[in-house]
């Protein structure tokens, strides 16, 4: 029997650019649906539509991985040591903060696994299909490419497919794409290759049908879709080391390397130079690596991060790994996602403009806090304005809800402004759809371009209203609505100004228009529609910067750090936006299509120069992290979206968004923003800068300690005396008194103007000159008054135990003073 051949499913099809005709030729797809045999032969040739199953780490293997790091390795030779050495008990302790470091590090940090887990949740479970000419429900996991889906309101869509037929069908893609509004969909071919959210032909697994209906033909399933490509490139993306972390393991290696060779010495020393014992010397060695060794430093840097952690819990950062604290306050650039991030993702009417007045309005988001004022002083009532906040009202399908946690919208974002709008003007919004009563509509379509109602009132009063595109409206409408309610010609040149006014704003224009028809007429026809309208006026709508976001944005400008905006809307949209916030450079935007364009050099170039990213794919983001670290910036990336899961996992530290934002967006990331609040990451910033300098003082404290005691040792080995130090006693201070002492500095509030200093330069190490300056010099100090205290009592007859003791008191006295 030969093997059925099957097109590929392959990105480049390009389906998009391909007549309806076309695809069911390629799909080898019959007008009435496949048959079942067919379908079963299909699932065998393309599999499941299913994402991949993530082999996941065992949880011993993720727990053993926590301590795969050069300290605890070195913790861990010290403990080591002193179970050679016969002190249980210090050995019990130094394990004990290993283990306890481990757990903090197996809780804290997230698992790559449950992002590609997330992703695969936001499959439908249960999708309608046309097979052998009948309608079927079937679960989503058996639809195969070919398979002809039947959309409606409220669905989730399956699978990715080219739309055969549409009736007013709009999607929300803001996950995928990061398009603010639903996108009205149509079955004409678009051009090959552009944006995703510019296919209009498409519908893409794992989005949401807002409003009306459709057919459309399966072109991709399971890993083919571009939800799959999305969760194999957050699979792939490599997940970074921290800054903190890369430093730290540096550090480690030079410090080992020391501890090394000044054992080395000591030995040689003690055997070539003074004739020592090789036993006797062996044991000196192993007594300065002990001491050189900073034990506590690892419980430190875990103690301050988790100090840190409970600081930005209570700014409603949640910190998923236990890095990532310190990480945010070395970022030197902020990549965000617009939509939800930025802005509220809550579409608001900005302004009106009537035939006679323009008009601004206050408020933002879905509330109705806010009015409606008057540019110019009007001379009575504006008749125009208020058919228009009616026709606004009745010429909408969407429903507001009361919450405790707000209002809620059911239906399309803009209509459900509209909504908004009338409670502003103290409309009752309610009461007025029942007084007029709905008696036929036309749906809006991406053919048509606009919506119309025809509706009753009980005083045999009957309207056609209609919204749609301006550009739709204007021509259809043979005047305008004057401020006395009378009608008088129209100006569409004039009025099409007004429109590119709005949108050189970055806000989306509607056009409403009015005709009053007969009380007997009940049947809506498309040309009652489309002649004889009076123009109301238009409304322009925006989904506004977050008031606190244009805050934040000015305080990471004053700490040096770089706001860059990516998102999947229109670049016109995206730099009026990014003016409003206060980017650095919003004269010039990229697109995701002309990024794609650019060789390493040009990517590199507009990664530096360009703040505003508009119509951004995720294969974009991810480029342009990568772009800025290569650049040596330390990156962190906000999102919301699944769209944004493999930026987030790649960046330095990933920040998702807690309420608004999907399971696969915070499940990448590092730091998850429990209010949505981009204000929220300067608070963060903050805290980890805070965090960095602690850590930063606990390792001037520490470091002496252990190197004034390493040369004690040294020294009391050249100079042929008797070590004034053991081992075990050693262990002791380095455990009990430098813990505990340094505790006080890991809770040390952050200092007043950590906002006014530019970020750390991404390459400056841990130890800076002066830094090492200092501890050599504590160090010397320290050697200095123990090697003293030690001598004087040693010469005034007291045993070798007294003068040892005295000697540790000095240490710890030392370290008190210091």
């Amino acid at each position: 029997m030969t093997k059925p051949s099957y097109p590929s499913l392959e990105e480049d099809q390009q389906w998009e650019s391909i007549t309806t005709e076309k695809a069911h030729s390629l799909l080898q797809t019959p007008e009435q649906g496949l048959d079942d045999e067919e379908v079963l032969s299909r699932r065998d040739y393309y599999g499941e539509n299913r994402l991949p199953e993530v082999r996941k780490r065992s949880v011993i293997r993720r727990f053993l991985v926590q301590f795969n790091n050069i300290l605890i390795h070195v913790l861990i030779a010290a403990g080591l040591v002193t179970v050679a050495l016969g002190e249980w008990l210090d050995a019990s302790v130094i394990f004990g903060v290993v283990l306890i470091n481990g757990i903090i590090g197996f809780i804290q940090e997230g698992k790559a696994e449950q992002a590609m887990e997330s992703i695969r949740r936001m499959l439908s479970t249960r999708a309608r299909v046309l097979r052998d000419g009948e309608h079927h429900e079937v679960d989503a996991a058996e639809i195969v490419p070919g398979d002809i889906i039947l959309l409606e309101s409220g669905d989730r869509v399956p699978a990715d497919a080219r739309l055969l037929a549409v009736k007013g069908l709009r999607t929300d893609e803001s996950s995928l794409t990061g398009e603010s509004v639903p996108v009205d969909k149509s079955t004409d071919p678009v051009e090959a290759g552009i944006a995703i959210a510019d296919r209009l032909s498409m519908v893409w697994s794992g989005t949401l049908v807002t409003a009306g209906q459709g057919h459309a033909l399966v072109t991709g399933t399971g890993e083919a879709t571009e939800l799959g490509r999305i969760s194999q490139a957050a699979e792939n993306a490599p997940e970074l080391v921290t800054p903190l972390l890369r430093k730290i393991h540096q550090f480690g290696r030079q410090l080992t390397v020391l501890i090394l060779a000044l054992a080395a010495l000591t030995y040689l020393a003690g055997t070539l130079w003074r004739g020592q014992p090789a036993a006797e010397m062996f044991f000196a060695a192993v007594s300065l690596a002990v001491a050189a060794i900073p034990e506590g430093l690892p419980a430190i840097i875990t103690i301050t991060l988790a100090i840190g952690v409970q600081a930005m819990a209570r700014r409603n950062a949640i910190i998923r790994r236990l890095p990532a604290v310190e990480t945010l306050g070395s970022v030197t650039v902020i990549c965000s996602d617009k939509t939800g991030t930025l802005t509220r993702n809550e579409m608001t009417v900005r302004g009106i403009q009537t035939p006679s007045h323009a008009y601004a309005v206050t408020g933002a988001g879905y509330t109705r806090e806010g009015d409606i004022t008057a540019e110019s002083n009007p001379s009575g009532d504006d008749r125009a304005l208020d058919d228009l906040l009616l026709a606004g009202i009745l010429c909408n399908d969407s429903h507001l809800k009361d919450t405790d946690q707000g209002i809620r919208i059911a239906g399309d974002p803009m209509e459900a402004a509209l909504l908004i709008l009338g409670d502003k003007a103290e409309l009752d919004t309610r009461q007025l759809r029942k007084h007029w009563t709905r008696t036929d509509y036309i749906p809006f379509e991406s053919d048509t371009r606009y919506m119309a109602t025809l509706n009753h009132d009980h005083a045999d009063d009957a309207r056609i209203l209609v919204k749609g595109a301006p550009e739709r409206i204007l021509p259809m409408c043979r005047g305008v609505c004057l401020e006395d309610g009378g009608d008088g010609p129209i100006d569409a040149r004039s009025w099409e100004e007004v429109v590119h006014n709005y949108a050189r704003q970055g806000r989306r224009t509607l056009a409403f228009a009015m005709k009053r028809v007969d009380p007997q007429h009940t049947v809506l026809k498309q040309e009652d529609a489309e002649e004889g309208l009076v123009l109301l006026g238009l409304i322009a709508l925006e989904d506004p910067p977050r008031d606190e976001a244009i805050k934040a944005v000015s305080e990471c400008r004053e700490a040096g750090i770089r706001v860059k905006m990516i998102t999947g809307d229109h670049l016109g949209t995206a730099l009026a936006i990014g003016e409003q916030l206060g980017l650095r450079n919003t004269r010039k935007g990229m697109t995701g299509a002309d990024f794609q364009q650019l060789d390493e050099d040009g990517i590199a170039a507009a990664a530096v120069e360009i703040d505003v990213f508009a119509r951004f794919s995720p294969e974009n983001k991810l480029t342009l992290v990568q772009a800025l670290q290569k650049n040596n910036q330390i990156t962190a990336m906000t999102g919301d979206g699944v769209n944004d899961s493999p930026a987030l996992r790649s960046a330095d530290v990933g920040v998702a968004m807690g309420r608004g934002g999907t399971e696969a967006a915070r499940e990448a990331s590092e730091v998850v923003l429990a209010d949505d609040n981009f204000a929220t990451i300067a608070g963060a910033v903050r805290t980890g800068r805070g965090v960095y300098d602690n850590i930063r003082k606990s390792l001037m404290f520490i470091l002496p300690t252990n190197g004034g005691q390493a040369l004690l040792i040294l020294a009391a080995v050249v100079a042929g005396l008797t070590l004034p130090v053991t081992p075990v006693q050693v262990l002791w201070v380095n455990m009990v008194t430098a813990v505990t002492l340094a505790l006080a500095l890991t809770m040390e509030p952050t200092e007043p103007n950590v906002m006014r200093r530019p970020p750390r330069p991404p390459a400056e190490p841990i130890f800076t000159p002066f830094l090492s300056w200092r501890v050599i010099f504590v160090s010397f100090l320290i050697l200095a008054a123990t090697l003293s205290v030690f001598n004087l009592h040693i010469q005034d007859g007291m045993g070798i135990e007294t003068a040892r003791t005295a000697a540790v008191n000095t240490v710890i006295a030392c370290q008190i003073f210091y």
